[in-house]
């Protein structure tokens, strides 16, 4: 049987690797230094560049267009010619997607502290970046979709379908809410407006975490977790009713962003019901993850790639449990704005997104490099201090955050507000977000051990072992 080192491109997926380490240790240390500007506000240094303000949206284009991208990329270059057994379409294509998208990270890196943004959440980038992100996703969906039409396999896993929703509603999501009139070099209008701006940008925001944050993270869990423990997935069936009736459901769940606002009541109710609805797909995915798991109890003591999967799954469903949960009226008026919210995006972006990441760079960079993982002991150390982090984060987040809602409704004996300062509040709510500070410190501590041990591994000339070309196992 032929090996994946002479039958694929695997430079393409080291490469997409390496912008992921990259961008993850920037993004986190941002994420870091934002968290405590909110404790200390002098470490915004009175400066525009440095104000939390400029470095909050690089922090999360960092992140999520930026180390969450880089590992889509990195995977789906791996699994799709895997599992269609052929080599990607054309590897120059690879490569211009690969130097375009970057180009674009480091530009959005430049642009943004400089305060040039188009000011809506996940979409800050201006027009002429916008540009070039077309001009490589384009270039990038052209190769995949070349990619899975030669496919000498003729079944397509279901990791695949959740790659191509993805690739497929991203574009859509994006060109739908960057509509826009340049009025200069660096600068342009949306073509929307009032309420229905706010409408388009929601569906596309929440949206936009569905399929880049969700969705290709769902074809990861789907590829690495069967192929690490050698065993089937544990429903074949489950995954394709999770896909469908997750991919029907995400896409109009977005108006709950706007629950209390101009938006016609009909729009936020239909926003909320959908989001209830998604407990059942989202839930089918986790317990097909976890029942998946119990084959294997015993590896998982002792595998930390297995353990952050685990955990990974774990918060999968904590999120989407919450998200439908923080989508009822009655509980957005308590948490809305407040930092209960920021809780939950990072219960998902941390626990799901970040150790998902984690588990899929962990299984592919010794087979890649055909070696062994310099250390397990640093990868354990890594789960267990980004696990207390992602804890002490999420759980002081929960606390602050229905603090803060709590002191905004409460009133005095007259029936006005009790609390008319808003630095009252801030000052009541600053050794929560201190905790939160600490914990987003602990998680960015087990990364920058997770690159050290990558780059050992990296570095070591030990034989290793050659992946070969196994079909990842299905039953039920």
């Amino acid at each position: 049987m032929t090996t994946s080192k002479t039958q694929y491109d695997d430079s393409i997926v080291k490469g997409f690797i390496i912008s992921a380490m990259i961008w993850g240790v920037a993004s986190m240390l941002f994420g870091v230094i934002l968290a405590f500007q909110l404790v200390f506000p002098e470490l915004n240094l009175g400066l525009p560049y440095t104000s939390f303000g400029r470095l909050r949206p690089l922090h999360t284009n960092a992140a999520i267009f930026g180390f969450a991208l880089s590992v889509i990329f990195a995977t789906s270059y791996h699994t799709v010619q895997r599992l269609c057994r052929v080599r990607m379409f054309n590897d120059s294509l690879s490569r211009i997607h690969l130097i375009l998208y970057n180009l674009t990270i480091v530009l959005a890196a430049i642009t943004l502290p400089l305060g040039y943004s188009q000011a809506k959440e996940y979409a800050e980038l201006e027009w002429p970046l916008d540009l070039l992100l077309v001009v490589w996703y384009v270039i990038f969906f052209v190769n995949y979709l070349g990619t899975v039409i030669k496919r000498e396999e003729k079944q397509m896993y279901v990791a695949i379908w959740f790659y191509i929703a993805s690739f497929v509603t991203v574009p859509l999501l994006f060109i739908v809410n960057n509509l826009a009139i340049p009025s200069t070099l660096m600068k342009s209008y949306s073509i929307y407006s009032g309420v229905f701006d706010a409408n388009i940008q929601w569906w596309y925001g929440h949206n936009a975490v569905a399929f880049v944050l969700t969705t290709p993270f769902l074809g990861l869990m789907y590829y690495y977790l069967p192929k690490h423990i050698k065993l089937p997935i544990y429903s074949h069936k489950l995954s394709i009713i999770h896909f469908w009736s997750l991919i029907f459901i995400y896409i109009w769940a977005g108006p709950h962003h706007l629950l209390y606002s101009p938006v016609p009541d009909w729009l936020q109710t239909t926003g909320m019901v959908f989001s209830i609805m998604l407990w059942m797909p989202s839930w089918g995915g986790m317990l097909n993850g976890f029942l998946t798991l119990t084959q294997t109890r015993d590896k998982i003591k002792v595998d930390a790639t297995l353990k952050m999967m685990l955990v990974g799954i774990t918060f999968y469903g904590m999120s989407t449990f919450e998200g439908p949960l923080l989508s009822i009226r009655a509980v957005s008026a308590l948490g809305h704005n407040t930092d209960w919210i920021i809780g939950h995006v990072h219960s998902g972006t941390l626990g799901w997104v970040g150790f998902m990441s984690a588990s899929a760079l962990y299984y592919m960079i010794p087979r890649l490099w055909n070696t062994k993982l310099y250390s397990e002991k640093l990868a354990d150390f890594h789960f267990w201090i980004g696990t207390l982090g992602i804890l002490l984060y999420v759980v002081s987040m929960w606390a602050s955050g229905i603090t803060e809602g709590s002191m905004w409704r409460a009133l005095d004996d007259k029936g006005g507000l009790l609390y008319r300062d808003w630095v009252t509040i801030t000052e009541q709510l600053k050794p929560f977000r201190l905790a939160r500070a600490i914990g987003g410190t602990m998680y960015f501590t087990g990364i920058l051990v997770m690159i050290y041990n990558f780059i050992k591994t990296m570095g070591t000339k030990d034989s290793g072992f050659e992946e070969t070309d196994l079909r990842v196992g299905v039953r039920g």
